[in-house]
């Protein structure tokens, strides 16, 4: 049974001259030029920048809702937290913010989805007193816990944190007026038990009034005790449970203090090795 095509079938011609395109053509119409380099070129173009597009969205995604890279610029967290580590932030553990997620240009207040932070995590905040900055400190007081410094040791409503003696380093050169340092095990009211370092018992922070923290607020510490910037100043004070960006979850860089991450030629030797994909605790 032979199949008879209708007049508008598309035929391609056969006596196409050698090195020219193909031509398409319809019964009753002009032929049509078939697609060309110049249009394989445009639509591959097209194709590349929707790809483009669509990373950029995911990437877009992932870093304002699931986990941000953030580096440690200063020491205010040694010995956990070393200069020159990067490491994602944890930003669906406690809900999101209009300040912390959105950049402020959404009108609502507090957090959605959120969860409480539990005393002892590492967290990202932004600065009170200027939101255009993060601080990573650990969460030491949750609201209405009372809080202070005695001599350098830690209260906690009025209870003395207890910390255990694993080291002491001496001074890399007494002519250069430096101090020798002592780490310790702390282990707080829930459980947590972390590394803190201290330079003495004498230093300005180690004797505050009570911090008494008011609801919907935070008090923060660096482990680095006696250099460390933190809710024990005017500086950054209590901090406005809005204002948590994320947990620090784990390291997934590191390299020695005083390398640039785009130095990538000295990795070899500047990067940490032991310190990348360390959980942070």
């Amino acid at each position: 049974m032979s199949v008879v095509l209708p007049p508008e079938a598309v035929t391609l011609k056969a006596d196409s001259v050698p090195g020219t395109p193909p031509t398409l053509e319809t019964e009753g119409s002009t032929p049509l030029p078939a697609p060309t380099l110049f249009h394989t070129a445009k639509r591959e173009t097209r194709e590349f920048v929707k790809t483009v597009a669509f990373a950029l969205v995911i990437a877009f995604v992932v870093r304002t809702f699931l986990y941000q890279p953030f580096n440690i610029p200063s020491g205010s967290m040694i010995p956990n937290l070393l200069v020159g580590d990067y490491l994602f932030v944890n930003k669906f553990a406690y809900g999101y913010s209009n300040l912390a997620t959105f950049m402020g240009f959404l009108p609502f207040k507090g957090r959605l989805f959120g969860a409480p932070p539990q005393r002892g995590d590492i967290i990202v905040f932004k600065l009170p007193s200027d939101t255009s900055t993060d601080y990573i400190k650990r969460l030491i007081g949750v609201p209405g816990d009372r809080v202070q410094m005695r001599e350098g040791r830690l209260y906690i409503n009025d209870q003395e944190i207890p910390r255990e003696l694993q080291a002491v380093t001496p001074p890399l050169s007494p002519l250069w007026g430096g101090r020798a340092t002592e780490t310790y095990v702390e282990t707080l009211p829930n459980g947590v038990r972390h590394l803190i370092q201290e330079e003495g018992d004498d230093r300005p922070l180690d004797s505050t009034p009570v911090f008494e923290v008011p609801p919907g607020h935070y008090f923060f510490m660096g482990d680095n005790r006696d250099n460390s910037r933190d809710s024990r100043t005017d500086l950054v004070g209590f901090v406005p449970a809005e204002n948590l960006v994320g947990r620090a979850s784990f390291l997934f860089f590191s390299l020695h203090d005083g390398t640039h991450a785009w130095e990538f030629w000295t990795w070899p030797w500047t990067i940490r090795w032991d310190r990348l994909a360390k959980t942070v605790t």
